[in-house]
């Protein structure tokens, strides 16, 4: 995790965002199930090198925990001014990690410190400047856990794409989460090129380009505002449940 364009920011400012960073990482790790006291993490200024155990609940880490760092991410820049803002880009990758005498050690450790420098994250935080965060999948997390069905995301809300940095070559997956869309406008430089398909329009795009609600009465009709309390069902739920990860929608067997 690092926060972009920290290093232009005031004394003053880095330090509220070093103050702010840990705070709004936990609230989401809380939001998400996840006890983030039990992780190794190593910090540096603006940045943090979480390790946690592989014990089943990665798919809840790409899924649950991430939506919640959006959202809290979205809160917290709400209240600030533009110039304040904490914008993020996030890495997620898996491997083995060796503690070392000053951090951590290892292979998977290189390859997330060059995730995270990656040109696409960079790119789509300027392609989308209402997004407040970046995420890049290793190869391997997206696989495992994205491809093999393990979350509520599709692979059509990822872009796929090639990292160079240094001596470090590899194929990874890219997603805006606060835009609901995979990150087009990443770099199209050789090398960095997007393979996904977005799932929704991309700003700008020209109105006519864009599918139109099938008409009221056909086959795939669009949305109705028509009230009708008479095919309305309710389901009471007696004491609490536990939703999280879950999708709730509403309709009629009308529409």
């Amino acid at each position: 995790m690092d926060a972009q364009a920290y290093g232009s920011k005031n004394d003053r400012n880095q330090s509220e965002f070093q103050h702010d960073l840990p705070r709004l990482l936990d609230r989401a790790g809380q939001r998400a199930g996840l006890d983030r006291s039990e992780w190794q993490i190593q910090r540096t200024g603006d940045e943090q090198l979480a390790v946690r155990p592989q014990d089943g609940s990665e798919p809840r880490l790409v899924d649950d925990y991430v939506r919640h760092l959006a959202a809290e991410l979205r809160h917290h820049n709400a209240q600030r001014v533009p110039e304040a803002r904490m914008r993020l880009r996030a890495v997620i990758h898996q491997g083995l990690v060796e503690l070392a005498e000053n951090g951590f050690a290892g292979s998977a450790v290189v390859a997330t410190a060059r995730l995270l420098t990656a040109r696409p994250l960079y790119d789509a935080l300027v392609a989308h400047p209402d997004a407040d965060l970046a995420l890049l999948l290793s190869d391997d997390v997206y696989r495992s856990v994205v491809a093999g069905g393990h979350t509520t995301l599709t692979t059509e809300d990822f872009t796929q794409v090639t990292v160079r940095v240094k001596e470090y070559e590899a194929s990874a997956w890219l997603r805006v989460p606060t835009l609901g869309t995979t990150a087009a406008g990443a770099s199209e430089e050789p090398g960095t090129a997007g393979t996904g398909k977005p799932a929704a329009p991309v700003p700008g795009e020209p109105a006519a380009d864009r599918p139109r609600p099938a008409a009221a009465g056909t086959a795939g009709a669009g949305i109705t505002h028509e009230y009708r309390a008479h095919q309305v069902n309710v389901t009471n739920v007696a004491g609490s449940v536990d939703a999280r990860g879950a999708v709730f929608g509403f309709g009629s067997a009308g529409g």
